[in-house]
């Protein structure tokens, strides 16, 4: 069913201050509780993050917010001091989740603005400020780039198109619904459940319903039976990595998603805003793998008989053979093409 309605997601804002701490909203638990983890401390906030309590571009956001903490912790050192404990702050927020490398670049635009810039001898008081600056000026500045990114993913869908999608695209999906509505198309879309955390039944198909769809909802299993019997015509996935030679890391699954696409001739789009310079090719990104007996419950309900040992590589890996197109913030191009977005 199409949407017409125009709430704001509640995942849209999901980091915000509170006095003197940041709370993060669940994604744990979210849309059953609207519960905030309060973080009063930027060890707080990596330790959220290690804990999955926000995914997908939600560390990027709790990520500034705990440079501004940690700054702030910083305030009463000295220059060098003060440098060296936000720089510390930002190795342990980056180390939390090695494979998305959004942690990694905001740490990097802020202490580029800040300490490794113009202010490489402000004293703590000064560096407060000025993180406080950097971190909102990043934030942003990814909001835009999403938005830019999501009218180029609206151009790609036609009216009535029925997408498939994979995990939770966060900001890319939202700013891609919000292009296709302003552009008069209706869309339909199929969610994978997407376990072991269940983003797509929880957060993508939630987030869909606040946006006044009705999406359909499929087991991760379901993706080749569904495409076999004509139940979305587009996969739509966002990417945690595109290297500069196409290749795409992105949430577990992916890869059977785009196996699937390719069997049944259906297009396989993936979101993300720019591929990564730093990652020439597959071999360049690490691969995280989470304890094995996080897949052996459900939202807290174990799954799995006892003696059972459980294996979780969070991400997969998509050559570029299987991606039609990859859409950034500067336009959409072919995987073997995607450098150019650099």
């Amino acid at each position: 069913m199409s949407g017409s309605g125009a709430a704001t997601p509640a995942l849209a804002d999901s980091v915000r201050f509170a006095g003197d701490a940041v709370e993060i909203l669940d994604r744990r638990v979210y849309p059953f509780e609207r519960r905030w983890v309060r973080c009063e401390t930027s060890e707080d906030v990596a330790v959220a993050i290690e804990r999955m309590v926000t995914q997908s571009s939600g560390p990027l956001y709790a990520t500034t917010a705990g440079m501004v903490l940690a700054a702030r912790e910083a305030r009463r050192e000295p220059p060098g001091a003060a440098a060296e404990r936000l720089r510390a702050a930002g190795t342990r927020l980056i180390a939390t989740r090695p494979t998305n490398n959004h942690i990694r670049d905001a740490v990097r635009a802020i202490l580029n603005d800040t300490v490794d810039g113009p202010l490489a001898e402000a004293s703590g008081e000064e560096l407060a400020g000025a993180v406080e600056q950097a971190a909102a000026g990043h934030d942003a500045a990814y909001r835009a780039r999403s938005a830019a990114l999501g009218r180029h993913a609206a151009g790609l869908l036609h009216d009535g198109a029925r997408v498939l999608t994979h995990c939770w695209a966060d900001a890319y999906l939202i700013a891609t619904v919000e292009a296709a509505r302003e552009a008069g198309k209706r869309l339909e879309f199929v969610c994978t459940e997407t376990r072991p955390y269940l983003q797509g039944a929880r957060l993508t198909a939630a987030t869909l319903v606040e946006m006044g769809y009705r999406p359909t909802l499929i087991t991760d299993g379901m993706v080749a039976a569904a495409l076999a019997d004509g139940l979305a015509d587009v996969a739509l996935v966002a990417a945690d990595r595109v290297t500069l030679d196409g290749h795409v890391v992105n949430k577990v699954g992916t890869l059977g998603v785009a196996l699937a696409a390719r069997e049944f001739g259906v297009p396989f789009y993936v979101l993300v805003q720019a591929p990564d310079p730093l990652a020439p090719s597959a071999g360049d990104v690490e691969i995280e793998h989470r304890d094995g007996d996080e897949v052996l419950s459900v939202l807290g309900a174990r799954t799995a008989a006892e003696g059972v040992t459980g294996y979780y590589p969070a991400f997969d890996t998509t050559p570029p053979r299987l991606v039609t197109r990859i859409v950034t913030e500067r336009g959409v191009y072919r995987p073997e093409h995607v450098k150019e977005a650099v």
